[in-house]
């Protein structure tokens, strides 16, 4: 049985941090006490998340209150809802729940959450990173190793992103999707015109971040898996193919398939070879992460699975598997057309789009002044009902992927950055995009998408906003304080 798009909805919220009192970007410091605290009054049962003794995150029943790379951003990773449970609306409820638990535990530290998608005036330099990336030992391999210049991202640059469910028959076609379309969303959820204080001339610098980080890395390859390739995927074995191509470099692969992504101990294979080069042989050598000791490592199917995180797009398929991937099954599915949908629903595949496009945006008072409450209530969730809609409307999605044509909205993406709606071709096609999702939900859901719709009627994002405020203020000495104060989130 195919389960159709959306039998369960989850997000990945992004949240940066300011001081209230200066508007500078806020490193938290109790907040993760604070917020076990409230959950705990609540009787969730939270659970403190520890990084070598030091707190970086909640986790309850409903999902994990953590960080993403440093202490000024946080992020919630809701667990998924089913349409049963209430689909789009119980995931705002709880999105609601959260951001009044969020700006109530930041209260305690004079801090707030921005609507921005990247903090507007907060430093790069390397002794900042260093006082504030949270300290993961999978940026021993990225920083070290790979030489990502990982602190292009430590001022807070956040997005929200929808993630939903898909059967594995339909990802390939679902991830085209999400991925072609995506200029719609990056100019739709617009907010991040500033970086360290100055004006950039793009309404979503938070999208130069993979560039920058990956254009020095050590392999070439890391670059090439952040620019969408030069057509559709066929399936998900060329998805697959792609990903891992001649030319790239596996990650650091875990000692332990089982420790998982993110694990402490791992191995670097020797000469870097493709995963799938690795996958082809009998065994390779690599060097221990902790012990730097020689060691052979057979590959696994577990490998492939493990690895599904490699690239750095405005969408992911990202899924799990119920039983063990077996090696040779895997290499014999690889070779023929759909033979990894066919393996993975036999191994109880359950996957979903992970959108990576939009920023991070919120209601806050600018918004509710000029668009009222009940568009500024959506604003959170327009990014899940957008993709939610075009994935249950998946035909007609990609009609209009191929009326405007795959390369065409490949050099699209560089406009919805620099103009937002402000460039007549991305306005034009974020409004066909929204007529297709909201042709894909059902009426009861369709006020979801009011605040997208709001921004393409206006031609006003969040970042033509947060741009007029911080010119309102310019000469000002105070001026980063007014604008992150006008900014700070109003949960709604």
């Amino acid at each position: 049985m195919t389960l159709r798009a959306g039998h369960t909805l989850g997000l990945e919220m992004e949240m940066a941090v300011a001081r209230r009192s200066t508007g500078a970007s806020h490193p938290v410091s109790r907040y993760f006490d604070t917020l076990a605290a409230l959950k705990a009054a609540r009787g969730e049962a939270p659970d403190l998340v520890r990084i070598g003794g030091q707190a970086v995150g909640v986790s309850v029943a409903a999902g994990e209150s953590g960080l993403d790379n440093g202490f000024n951003l946080l992020e919630t990773a809701f667990a998924p809802v089913s349409e049963a449970q209430g689909g789009l609306a119980e995931l705002a409820r709880r999105v609601r729940r959260e951001l009044n638990d969020a700006s109530a535990a930041l209260h305690d530290e004079d801090a707030v959450i921005l609507n921005a998608s990247e903090h507007p005036q907060c430093t790069l330099d390397s002794s900042w990173y260093a006082r504030v990336h949270v300290p993961r030992p999978i940026y021993r391999e990225l920083v070290g190793h790979r030489e990502w210049l990982h602190r292009v991202g430590i001022d807070a640059k956040a997005q929200n992103s929808p993630c939903t469910s898909v059967d594995v028959s339909q990802a390939a076609r679902a991830l085209n999707v999400v991925l072609a379309l995506a200029p719609a969303s990056i100019a739709i959820f617009a907010n991040s015109p500033l970086e360290n204080g100055r004006a950039t001339g793009l309404k979503e610098n938070r999208l130069t971040v993979w560039d920058r980080m990956f254009r020095h890395s050590r392999y070439a390859g890391d670059h090439y898996l952040q620019r969408l390739p030069e057509r559709p995927f066929v399936d998900l074995g060329d998805y697959f193919r792609w990903m891992f191509a001649p030319g790239t470099a596996s990650r650091c692969l875990p000692l332990a398939v089982e420790d998982g992504y993110k694990s402490a101990t791992g191995v670097y294979l020797r000469g870097a070879p493709s995963l799938s080069a690795f996958l082809a042989s009998d065994g390779w050598p690599g060097r221990r992460s902790d012990s730097g000791a020689t060691v052979i490592v057979a590959p696994q199917g577990s490998h492939f699975e493990y690895s599904q995180f490699a690239h750095f797009l405005d969408a992911r398929w990202r899924y799990r598997l119920a039983a063990p991937l077996p090696l040779e099954a895997l290499r014999e599915a690889w070779r023929q057309p759909g033979g990894i949908e066919a393996l993975y629903e036999s191994l109880g595949a359950s996957g979903y789009i992970e959108g990576r496009a939009p920023g991070a945006g919120f209601a806050d008072a600018q918004l509710l002044d000029e668009a009222g409450t009940q568009i500024a209530a959506t604003v959170v969730m327009a990014p899940s009902a957008l993709q939610l809609g075009l994935m249950r409307n998946l035909s007609q999605a990609e009609d209009l992927l191929r009326t405007w044509g795959w390369l065409r909205l490949r050099a699209m993406r560089a406009d919805a950055i620099r103009d937002a709606l402000h460039d007549p071709a991305v306005l034009a096609l974020a409004g066909e995009v929204l007529a297709v999702a909201e042709a894909g939900l059902a009426p009861a859901e369709r006020h979801w998408l009011a605040y997208a719709r709001y921004a393409v009627d206006a031609r006003s994002t969040g970042a033509d906003r947060l741009l007029r405020l911080w010119r309102e203020f310019e000469g000002n000495p105070d001026r980063l304080a007014r604008v992150c104060r006008a900014r700070a989130v109003v949960p709604l």
